[in-house]
């Protein structure tokens, strides 16, 4: 049974796997360096399941590559931060300085929508907005595209970037330092992390037994104490149910 992340560890993954060992079942962790390859490998029958995208990303996937790729049960909530070694509050930001943000579809919409709530920037109704959807620079910084997992890296060379939470995570960057966090709404919910597996799947029940195991108390306690406030329980809030 192999389980596909991105980044270089999950420690709420691992207790599952510690939980349905008892039951018999085997987890195989199989670690991938960027966001386009755990999918690719789950619709080639690489890996059997994966736990590392959000709802966004997940029907974003399927559309581009005619995959049919389902969602098993949530994981977590990671809210995005925007990031600075240079500055340490928003209103430090003047025009000129240059913002990263993640190039993929969803992250990049979510990066903008980050910025907006921060109020750097004014969008139009876009339900998943990319930077054609910016109406108003309120501050005139400049932004940029990047791979999710090189944003972190990008640091030293931009005065702020947004950066996922698992990408923040692996750089060591401490959510208490962000410039600024996204905050949990209702609104976050296409972006709750999911186990997702090919529709073939959906119904198989080794798998269910798997999400019954994520969704408990002892996940929950793991994912409190090791992300550091980076990730969340998602099944623990009723807003994102």
């Amino acid at each position: 049974m192999k389980v596909g992340i991105t980044g270089a560890n999950d420690p709420a993954l691992e207790k599952v796997k510690e939980i349905v060992k008892k039951e018999g079942i085997n987890i195989k962790i199989v670690q991938f360096s960027d966001y386009s390859q755990p999918n690719t490998a789950l619709a080639n029958g690489e890996i059997d399941m994966n736990d590392f995208q959000t709802y966004t990303f997940q029907s974003d996937w399927n559309k581009k590559h005619k995959t049919n790729i389902v969602t098993l049960g949530t994981t977590v909530i990671a809210p995005m931060s925007l990031f600075s070694k240079k500055i340490t509050k928003l209103s430090q930001l003047k025009k000129g300085d240059k913002v990263a943000i993640p190039n993929d579809v969803t992250n990049e919409g979510r990066a903008l929508q980050l910025l907006e709530s921060a109020g750097l920037i004014e969008l139009d109704d876009s339900k998943i907005p990319n930077l054609r959807d910016i109406k108003k620079y309120n501050v005139g910084i400049k932004i940029s595209s990047l791979d999710a997992g090189q944003t972190a890296k990008s640091l030293d060379d931009v005065t702020a970037a947004c950066v996922n939470s698992g990408v923040a995570s692996d750089a060591k960057l401490n959510p208490k330092d962000a410039v600024f966090r996204e905050k949990i709404t209702a609104k976050s919910k296409p972006y709750v992390n999911i186990l997702s597996t090919n529709a073939k799947d959906k119904d198989n029940p080794t798998f269910k037994k798997i999400v019954k195991a994520y969704h408990t108390k002892e996940v929950a306690d793991v994912i409190k104490k090791q992300f550091h406030g980076y990730e969340s329980p998602a099944w623990t809030y009723k807003i994102l149910q």
